[in-house]
């Protein structure tokens, strides 16, 4: 007797934990959606924030002893 393919074997314990294509494409959904706030969000706070110019940062001068 094969042995069963792998993909097929995932896609019994999928079934078997009740994990379903409708509720793949519900997480798919949510996660993109996520995303989505999150980049959002990001826009926003690059929108409101002033550029302030970064001091140049140069050598430091060390007394040595």
């Amino acid at each position: 007797m094969a042995q069963p393919k792998a993909c097929c074997l995932v896609s019994e314990m999928l079934e078997e934990t009740g994990f379903d294509r409708r509720k793949a494409r519900a997480l798919k959904r949510q996660v993109l959606e996520g995303l989505i706030l999150l980049c959002r969000w990001q826009l926003e706070r690059m929108g409101t924030e002033p550029e302030a110019p970064r001091p140049r940062r140069g050598p430091r001068k060390v007394a040595v002893q």
